[in-house]
């Protein structure tokens, strides 16, 4: 597991032992990664994370053409793995949680564990500094470069 930020270790390894997720990421409503766990190479974490951010951002335009609250969570369940995606508030701005598990745990613990993870990190959020933006500066060539391998241009 690597994290940005010390103060989201501890809850996002105690979500992790909770609910055996696979898989985990914490990023920015950007897309910009806080926390991983499982994944090994670079490239599906900044893929992962930009897919994640963008399908929070077009669900959200979909509940608001539709003229309907924003949806805080989606999920999509497969033969042997489950996604699940959720945004939520800090201090430091929104967060997108994307989790991948397996048939070893359910739907209903991943959500009740997250739900948990996050009450932990914004008990744990520091006080100095206030909220903080987390983008690197080569952000924006890092997720240029990682959408083209992506989808191959």
């Amino acid at each position: 597991m690597r994290a940005l930020e010390p103060w989201v270790e501890q809850p996002l390894m105690t979500f992790l032992t909770e609910s055996e997720a696979r898989l985990t990421l914490l990023m920015t409503s950007a897309g910009q990664v806080v926390a991983q766990h499982g994944f090994t190479r670079a490239v599906d974490i900044m893929s992962a994370a930009a897919l994640g951010a963008a399908i929070l951002s077009s669900t959200e335009e979909m509940a608001r053409v539709l003229g309907v609250r924003p949806f805080r969570a989606l999920s999509h369940q497969g033969e042997s793995h489950g996604i699940f995606l959720s945004a939520f508030e800090t201090p430091r701005g929104r967060w997108i949680g994307l989790v991948v598990y397996g048939q070893d745990t359910s739907l209903g613990l991943v959500r009740l564990f997250f739900d948990r993870m996050v009450d932990e990190l914004m008990a744990g959020v520091p006080a100095e500094g206030g909220p903080k933006q987390v983008l690197a500066q080569n952000f924006e060539s890092e997720l240029h470069s990682s959408l083209r391998a992506l989808f191959g241009r």
